[in-house]
This record gives structure tokens, C-alpha cells and sequence, in this order.
């Protein structure tokens, strides 16, 4: 199962790796696999005990340029998962992805690889097995990858969705979702004719951006250019649910439906306004809502804030990235620190 919106952030698509070189149409059509480079920071996803440790080394800025090499990443960031064509075999992929550009990179990682996914299928993820193994023999290093948040609609209501929590977790999420009666909740989609309003535009990116200063874990920041593109599409599936407060837009969540899931995709708040109304909580359950009544199979809740939407009743399915290092020192410090960077399975399962 691949979750993709249809549009990429074109400022960090470099090239595609090709069977052979072909254009963008190909891989449209699943005959490719994207790729793009950035400079990355190796203790993005460190533990913090360990980032920590790190970080009092002296001469950081310094040491810090090393461990912030450009990085080729094969995958996206707009989709849940890696984009493979199984047509091709998993050892002809790996070869190719080694001749083609671990001599051009310093690391090369093939991010966001399924483990065992229960929202694909059985071929999928023998197929995403096979790749695992066969970039291991060809010297990448498992590491382990995020989690993405999903849930079943496999309630009658939000009631009995609720009566699966425990009594405190249900108790608070009730009392948050009082500030719901103080909101207007709308529902938008993408190409509609607000969207071709460049102060609606500017609004709507400004919300993003807001979201995007507060994480914890910067990646990338879509563009401006990638916003107008993605709310002026209208080919797209997609649902875009608005939260005002007294005529103010105060929220939205972008959304997209896909082989039956209400896949959650980018949020935008305006702060404060959105912790007084509770507008993590309320946009949650009213996803939850939305896909019940219009008959979903599942809520695709994205990578973020694991443990509150482990509190909020989510499940998760984990994933592996891929990682070369093209410096034979550096790779071998690599297997060694490797359990460092856990990911969110050790943080979910302890």
C-alpha cells in the first residue's frame, strides 16, 4: 500500500534512480524510484542521553561538519513510506543504488523501508524483506526508523472508540474535547476557489510554519511553492478540515484518502489559540469521525508525537532506513553506535 499525495517539494527532488535512465512520467507509472540529497545532521534521530554526550565535545562547530555530510536519501518526505518498483529485484536495486551513487555521496540512506506492515500487502512486504537484505550484503547498515500512527475503524462510535482507553485517559480527552462547542469546523478540499487567494495561500503556509518551528525534529520545511501547488490541485482526494474561533481560522489538517484510509498529512495551528482549544485532541477524534461516517477502513496518523498518539489509542507499524557510509572508519563506528539510534520501537516498547 503507498500513501502519496501526488506532489513532491520540488526544491529537494534531485534525480531518480532508473532502470534504465528514463524521465519523471516513468516513475509515475512505477517504473522508478525518487531520490533526493540534503545535508543531514547523523544525530537527528539519536537518543537524547546519547545526542547529549555528544554535543559536550568540544570544538563543535568544528567536528559538527563532519557529522552533517550531504546525504543522498532514497524515498520521500511526502510519502508514509518507500517508493520501490518490485518489478525490479531487490538485488538488482541495491547494486544499482551502490554503483550509481555511493561513490558521489558520503551517506546514502534508503528511508522509511516497511517492517512487516499490517497496511500492506504480504508481497509488499516480502518484497521490502528482500531489499533489506540485499543492501546489508551490499554493506548498508540496518538502523532502526520511526513509527507511523495508524488506527482501525473498527468502532460503531467515538463512545466505543473511547471505552478502549483507560479511565483517566478517557476523563482528559473528554474534558479537552468540551472546546469543541466553541469552534466552527468546515471542510475544504484541494483546487477549491479560496485557495487561489494569495493572502489565503500566505495564511495557510504562515499556520504550517508555526507547527514546523515548535517540532522537536526538523527535517525539511516545504516551500511556500509546494503549499500553493498541493491546495490548488484539485485531481488530488483530499480534505482539508478548518477550525475557526469567531470567524478566526485558528487550524486545519490536510488529508488525503487513499485505498480506503483517511491518510492525515500536514497540520497547520495558530498558537495559542490552538492549545487553549485543544486542537491536537479535537482534530483527532473528529478525523476518527469523519473516517466512521464515510465508511474508511483506517486513520493514517503520520510519524510525529508517538507517545501522546499511543495515549490516544493509535497503533503502530515501524520501519527500517538503509545507511551507507562510504568512509570504511566512519561505517565500522557506525555498526558499533548503530544501537543509539533506536528510533521510536525502543521508545514505544519500554
Amino acid at each position: 500500500m503507498k500513501y502519496l499525495n501526488q506532489l513532491e517539494p520540488n526544491s529537494l527532488i534531485a534525480h531518480f534512480l532508473q532502470y534504465p535512465p528514463r524521465d519523471f512520467k516513468a516513475w509515475l507509472t512505477g517504473e522508478q524510484v525518487p531520490v533526493f540529497e540534503a545535508n543531514f545532521d547523523l544525530l537527528t534521530t539519536a537518543e537524547e542521553d546519547f545526542k547529549t554526550k555528544v554535543n559536550k565535545i568540544p570544538f563543535k562547530r568544528w567536528w559538527h561538519k563532519l557529522i552533517t555530510p550531504k546525504t543522498l536519501f532514497v524515498g520521500t518526505t511526502v510519502s508514509e513510506y518507500a517508493l520501490f518498483n518490485d518489478q525490479v529485484t531487490a538485488s538488482l536495486f541495491a547494486q544499482s543504488l551502490k554503483q550509481q551513487y555511493a561513490k558521489h555521496y558520503p551517506l546514502v540512506i534508503v528511508k522509511d523501508i516497511p517492517d512487516l506492515s499490517p497496511l500492506q500487502s504480504d508481497a509488499a512486504n516480502l518484497y521490502n524483506q528482500q531489499v533489506i537484505t540485499a543492501l546489508k550484503q551490499h554493506d548498508f547498515i540496518e538502523v532502526e526508523g520511526q513509527a507511523l500512527a495508524w488506527v482501525p475503524i473498527d468502532f460503531t462510535d467515538i463512545d466505543d472508540y473511547m471505552s478502549r482507553l483507560s479511565y483517566q485517559r478517557r476523563k482528559n480527552f473528554r474534558r479537552k474535547l468540551k472546546a469543541r462547542q466553541h469552534l466552527t469546523i468546515d471542510i475544504l478540499h484541494c483546487g477549491d476557489d479560496c485557495f487561489f487567494d494569495e493572502q489565503v495561500l500566505k495564511q495557510y503556509y504562515q499556520l504550517y510554519l508555526n507547527v514546523f518551528a515548535q517540532s522537536e525534529i526538523h527535517f525539511d520545511q516545504l516551500t511556500a511553492a509546494f503549499f500553493k501547488a498541493m491546495l490548488q490541485d484539485n485531481s488530488a482526494n483530499s480534505l482539508i478540515v478548518t477550525y475557526s474561533h469567531n470567524g478566526q481560522l485558528i487550524g486545519y489538517n490536510i488529508c488525503f484518502i487513499e485505498n480506503g484510509a483517511l491518510v492525515d498529512k500536514y497540520i497547520g495551528f495558530d498558537y495559542p489559540a490552538a492549545r487553549k482549544f485543544n486542537l491536537y485532541y479535537i482534530s483527532w477524534f473528529y478525523n476518527l469521525e469523519y473516517a466512521l461516517q464515510h465508511g474508511l477502513k483506517r486513520y493514517i496518523a503520520g510519524w510525529t508525537d508517538p507517545k501522546v498518539k499511543k495515549e490516544l489509542g493509535a497503533k503502530f507499524t515501524f520501519t527500517k532506513q538503509l545507511v551507507y557510509i562510504r568512509n570504511p572508519l566512519f561505517r565500522a563506528i557506525l555498526k558499533r553506535l548503530s544501537s543509539h539510534f533506536e528510533g521510536d520501537r525502543h521508545n514505544l516498547t519500554n
